[in-house]
């Protein structure tokens, strides 16, 4: 390969709504680039993105997939980032890494909900976009809409620098408009096309799209500019040099179009992206964390080697894949170590892999700009700053991750699964950071967290694939609390004499009710050593362990303070194992008086689903308990803020799928406890008790 240099490297990622078309585009670009001799069908499970045994059976990608090409000279790394809410944790990653976001709008769905989402990402990270407006080819296709709707809902700084020939079946290939060129296609997958002048009709719409395109690359540079307004021509040369610069500056974001599928356009997608799109060193510096203060890492070769992990992944012959993009200077894997900045470990190098798909091709050497795969890193973890040890020191901004918003309790199908649990689970979370696994301290179940059933259920069919376990699953229960509602005193008085030393303690503890949140309060009011001093922790103890359990249903009883004022004791027979049990007596009988009553998690929901679908959304909040507490909106789609019972909520993904054809998305997260209606209660404490009955 010679030696390369950041110049020369281009990586992207396509982005888009679940069905616009990425993987048939990357699918696309490896024929055209001669990578491949036959383009392979989401629908027939053999495109080289989607090689999981998973993805192929569901004909949708599931995980992000790198294709490397190498075109005029370039260096290309393509990410594959899927497009379902479900796995949008990829996609945030994705875009993260890449130094420009190809979002893929359809031509017939238009602007959807991920979609939106893959715009958020990318002025997030503050990435150079690229709109790609695909399916050409099909019924109903409309770019003129999308290209409005493009503008009006994200930017006007959407530009269009291919026009469409024709639309539906009569789409006969695209006008690059800054060549003033048409590319006519044979409709039939081969990508083979001619070149011609621009078709009469659209040389207006030609001719206009490249003026907007003008105007804007020139006011990158005052002096342009002023040739501009002065009437003078802007050399190709000179031009072209701006609308790189816009573009890396977000001043310009290019449209592009074709369809994947009959392979029209995609030969000039490919020579736009490697001559306009910004290299590493268009995007310049990226800021890292030394320490307290803040540096700037540029795509220096020269520079002290760092990286960013950022996907890990199993492969069934491999092992474990770590996938990292090298933000500077440059590494051998001949005689080199790589060094873990965050755990401090030293990590042997065994080779770096240009993976195309499930293939990887080794290379002995990386440079900044690069994304690789590196086979069995031990301690290296998806957000993890790599480097040589004693080079850089600093540390990469780590990767956000959507928080769960579906869980199922898992349990083992046998004991053998019971054994297998924890190491296959531990490896998944490794791969897959948009779950979550935690064993509940307080309802002891294990509780699996994702963002869907779809991502739930896949998880488990790899797991049973590759670890041999099969986990069932439950609905969660709720973490419910008990409290109390007034003031009760209690005496407890535990005495008991069998031959020897006898038991003796009395207490007498007042019960009052705190404020949500307060937690546990013990207060000493003891006078008069009516409890020695000695005894009074074995109280709180008791009290600790005791609230643990409470008397309504089991849950542990919270926000109220214990006041210990009086009781009495034995020269001889008192002990502290005596005074907690007394306290046990006065506790379980003290809370009974205080009107005790159940509480149960309430969530701050917000829920993002197109203007159609609002209705159906608060209507349905108006069945689970909730509240609404207030609306916004964000181009088409409507935010919908509202709180609801954690009880009303496990199938909540589920439920809005099919409410809203799976536009609508959610996020979710803890607010505070409330009080559970009585007749809810009743049902809860009873199903609690008939639980204890059964397990006795």
């Amino acid at each position: 390969m010679g030696a390369r240099q950041p110049e020369n490297t281009r990586s992207f990622a396509l982005c888009a709504h679940g069905g616009a078309g990425k993987t048939s585009l990357a699918e696309a670009m490896l024929f055209c680039n001669g990578q491949i001799t036959r383009m392979g069908v989401v629908q027939n499970g053999n495109t080289v993105s989607d090689f999981q045994s998973e993805e192929q059976k569901r004909q949708i990608s599931i995980s992000t997939s790198l294709l490397t090409l190498e075109r005029n000279g370039k260096m290309l790394f393509a990410l594959d980032a899927p497009g379902f809410a479900d796995f949008t944790g990829e996609m945030s990653a994705a875009i993260r890494v890449a130094d420009t976001a190809v979002i893929l709008v359809s031509s017939v769905g238009g602007i959807e909900v991920q979609t939106s989402r893959a715009w958020e990402y990318a002025e997030h990270h503050n990435a150079p976009v690229t709109f790609y407006i695909s399916k050409m080819d099909r019924e109903n296709a409309d770019f003129d809409k999308v290209l409005a709707d493009i503008k009006s809902q994200f930017s006007p700084n959407a530009l269009p620098v291919f026009l469409p020939i024709g639309a539906a079946d009569k789409l006969k290939g695209i006008v690059d408009v800054i060549k003033n060129k048409a590319y006519l296609y044979n409709l039939d997958g081969t990508g083979k096309f001619t070149e011609g002048e621009v078709p009469a009709d659209l040389a207006d719409a030609a001719a206009n799209a490249k003026e907007a395109l003008l105007e804007a690359a020139v006011e990158m540079d005052d002096e342009l500019m002023e040739k501009y307004l002065e009437g003078e021509a802007i050399s190709d040369q000179d031009f072209a040099k701006m609308l790189k610069k816009a573009i890396a500056a977000r001043r310009i974001m290019p449209v592009l179009t074709g369809s994947a599928t009959q392979n029209v356009g995609v030969h000039q997608a490919l020579d736009f992206i490697t001559e306009y799109f910004p290299s590493p060193v268009d995007i310049g510096a990226i800021k890292a964390q030394d320490g307290d203060k803040e540096v700037e890492v540029l795509p220096d070769v020269n520079a002290p080697f760092s990286a960013l992990c950022f996907k890990v992944m199993v492969d069934p012959y491999v092992g474990k894949l770590s996938f990292i993009r090298a933000y500077s200077g440059k590494l051998s894997s001949e005689g080199n170590n790589i060094y873990n900045v965050k755990k401090g470990d030293d990590e042997r190098i065994s080779s770096f892999k240009l993976m195309c798909g499930k293939d990887g091709k080794d290379v002995k050497e990386i440079i900044a700009g690069d994304i690789v795969a590196i086979p069995k890193l031990q301690s290296t973890k998806v957000g993890h700053t790599l480097a040589t040890k004693g080079g850089a020191s600093y540390l990469f901004p780590h990767i956000e991750f959507p928080k769960p918003v579906y869980s199922v309790a898992v349990v083992a199908k046998t004991r053998a699964d019971e054994d297998k649990m924890g190491n296959a689970i531990s490896k998944t979370l490794e791969e897959d950071r948009s779950l979550t696994f935690e064993k509940n301290p307080e309802t002891h179940d294990n509780v699996l967290s994702g963002m869907g059933d779809m991502h739930l259920d896949i998880v488990l069919s790899k797991m049973k694939e590759r670890y041999g376990i099969e986990l069932d699953t439950k609905t969660p229960q709720v973490p419910y609390r008990e409290t109390i509602r007034k003031t009760a005193e209690a005496q407890g008085k535990h005495k008991k004499q069998s031959g020897g030393h006898g038991q003796y303690g009395d207490v007498y503890i007042r019960y009052s009710p705190l404020e949500r949140g307060a937690g546990f309060e013990f207060v000493d009011s003891i006078k008069g050593g009516a409890v020695p001093n000695n005894f009074i922790p074995a109280v709180e103890k008791g009290l600790r362990e005791y609230m643990e359990s409470g008397p309504l249903a089991g849950f542990p009883v919270v926000d109220f303070r214990a006041e210990l004022y009086f009781g009495s004791y034995h020269e001889v027979d008192s002990s502290e194992m005596s005074f907690k049990l007394a306290t046990r007596l006065s506790f379980r009988k003290g809370i009974m008086d205080a009107n005790p009553v159940l509480l149960e998690p309430i969530m701050n929901v917000e829920v993002t689903v197109p203007d159609q679908f609002m209705g159906d959304v608060m209507g349905d909040f108006n069945s689970r308990r909730g509240r609404i507490m207030g609306m916004e909106a964000h181009g088409k789609l409507q935010i919908v803020k509202a709180q609801a019972p954690l009880a009303e909520m496990f199938r909540y993904a589920i439920i809005l799928r099919s409410m809203t054809s799976g536009e609508g998305t959610f996020s979710m997260e803890y607010s505070h406890y409330e009080e559970v209606p009585a007749d809810i209660a009743k049902k809860v404490i009873a199903a609690h008790k008939k639980e204890d009955e059964e397990d006795e």
